[in-house]
């Protein structure tokens, strides 16, 4: 069966749809009329056999099933254009656009005071850049272990989990002698985006592992807003040493039982999986894996 041209130019359509929010912007990115954008997306819809966009006067946005095949099909878009970038002579020119989800505690804690080095570096690149606790099948950057996902996977670093508190609260409540003395204070819980439930509080010691059952009427999905709480002396948290270091010099945050922190966490960069990752792509992990070695 002969290949359906019209079904790359959806896909193409579809892409600067779902980056401009609406039809009327996506036309002006690819030079056609808005009512031509929205007949390559009903021939796509048609051709796919679902609904891809919800539709609204003002915007647009991807219905789960569109989600669903964005997902699949960005990868291969990226592929064709590193092939016609190798085959004009610039596969290792590293230009163009790149999209990439990061972790939200490392953006703001220690990618964000970096990213103009990177944009230096690379003058002819422009970065889009998503802060998100959930993966996605894009160039990404997450805390945690890997999953099943069909992405490649690079450990960047692994970092200790600390246990902190103001010292205005632990002036209320007293200093915790052992992970045991914790039941009895106020936890600021952290939300696994995952699985939606608390990260459970584990303090390690020479192998030894201790888990406490904290009390807590606070959880959140947001480390940097559990951080803010825990500086207004809200409760006791458990957090990434990554990005703590100003805090604690400061002194706004204290550690608690320092030789029960011996657990650690890793982050992990991901990839489409390709053969040859496009020259942006290996310019941003070699950048990533620079930094996280200074950490």
């Amino acid at each position: 069966m002969a290949f359906d041209t019209r079904l790359l130019t959806g896909v193409g359509v579809l892409a600067a749809v779902t980056e401009a929010g609406n039809f009327a912007r996506a036309a002006e990115m690819l030079g056609l009329t808005p009512s031509g954008v929205s007949r390559a997306v009903a021939r796509l819809e048609a051709r796919v056999g679902v609904r891809l966009f919800d539709r609204n006067p003002r915007e647009v946005s991807l219905t789960e099933e569109g989600r669903r095949f964005h997902a699949q099909v960005m990868p291969l878009l990226a592929g064709l254009d590193e092939a016609a970038a190798e085959a004009a002579g610039a596969a290792a020119v590293v230009r163009g656009r790149l999209r990439v989800s990061v972790d939200p505690w490392f953006a703001r804690m220690v990618l964000a005071a970096t990213l103009q080095q990177f944009l230096v570096r690379y003058p002819l690149l422009s970065v889009d850049l998503f802060t998100s606790n959930y993966r996605e099948e894009m160039m990404a950057v997450r805390f945690g272990p890997p999953d099943g996902s069909s992405l490649i996977v690079r450990k960047l670093l692994e970092t200790p989990i600390l246990t902190v508190a103001a010292p205005a609260y632990l002036k209320r409540h007293g200093q915790p002698r052992s992970p045991y003395d914790l039941a009895h204070h106020e936890a600021l819980r952290f939300r696994d985006p995952q699985t939606g439930l608390p990260f459970p509080w584990e303090f390690h010691r020479g192998g030894e592992l201790v888990e406490v059952k904290m009390s807590s009427r606070l959880v959140l999905d947001d480390p940097s807003v559990a951080v803010s709480a825990c500086v207004a002396g809200q409760g006791v948290f458990q957090s990434l040493a990554v990005g703590l270091a100003p805090f604690l010099a400061r002194g706004e945050l204290v550690r608690i039982l320092p030789d029960w922190s011996e657990e650690l966490y890793p982050l992990y960069a991901y990839q489409p999986s390709r053969h040859l990752p496009p020259a942006k792509v290996r310019a941003f992990l070699d950048f990533i894996q620079e930094i996280a070695a200074g950490l």
